[in-house]
């Protein structure tokens, strides 16, 4: 039988889903953050049986992985699967079976694509001449913007799914979103070379030796791509260690 789940119940889940890597560790990863972010639903639901209570939060306690903005969208299924009174094993084989998904889906868009690209364009902003605030305000605000919204927009279709929540997000193509804002992302990094070659202090100013030296990590990363990207990332680090150690920039 379904139970009513009060608006103020609701909103308690969702704010508490923005701690819900605060316990994260290496035996129940995002478990111990999703049982928190449970209680307000699960007091509601069986705070008047101890023993319920306690099961309930015992099974929510066990091992979930997934994005931690796109985890809200199971947050909210588990949430109305609860509040409909489903099987608990049920509800333990939906979050198995959505995990993987969801952390895959969330890595793409979130870390690889928009994380990447707001900070991108930050940084091209300030080489353009943008006060330094500046850049870090656009940055918390556009990045914010897009993270709370996929936490609200996440959370909201799972409570109102349910456990139909794979045919409905099957529907709203995140990876269609993911490769229209792969361009964004490969345009604001050409704006930001291109901005740091020619903006106030930038390598243009620097010398012609700096200037070949990034003509020449621009032509390795785009003919060699990620296949020499580990390399050349620790190559980056040791030399701005050595350029630092030995004061080249003074």
């Amino acid at each position: 039988m379904s139970r009513d789940l009060p608006r103020r119940v609701v909103a308690a889940t969702f704010a508490r889903s923005f701690l819900i890597q605060g316990s994260w560790n290496y035996h129940t990863m995002l478990g111990s953050g999703f049982a928190f972010a449970m209680l307000p639903g699960l007091r509601r639901l069986f705070g008047s049986d101890p023993d319920q209570m306690d099961a309930a939060v015992a099974r929510h306690l066990e091992h979930f992985n997934a994005h931690p903005y796109l985890s809200n969208l199971a947050l909210g299924a588990v949430l109305r699967l609860e509040a409909d009174g489903s099987d608990p094993e049920a509800i333990r084989r939906f979050k198995v079976a959505v995990r993987g998904p969801l952390g895959s889906l969330g890595d793409a868009l979130v870390w690889a694509t928009w994380l990447p690209a707001v900070a991108v364009l930050a940084l091209s902003l300030y080489w353009l001449g943008a006060p330094g605030w500046a850049a870090a305000l656009f940055f918390v605000l556009v990045y914010n913007v897009g993270h709370i919204g996929l936490r609200a927009w996440s959370f909201r279709l799972g409570l109102a799914a349910g456990r139909d929540v794979g045919r409905h997000l099957g529907k709203t193509d995140l990876t269609g979103w993911t490769a229209r804002l792969e361009p964004v992302l490969v345009g604001s990094l050409g704006l930001l070379v291109g901005s740091a070659l020619a903006g106030r202090g930038g390598l243009v100013e620097s010398g012609g030796v700096w200037v070949a030296l990034a003509a020449a990590g621009f032509l390795v990363g785009m003919f060699g791509g990620h296949r020499v990207w580990r390399p050349a990332a620790a190559l980056t680090v040791a030399a701005i260690g050595l350029v630092a150690l030995f004061g080249v920039w003074q």
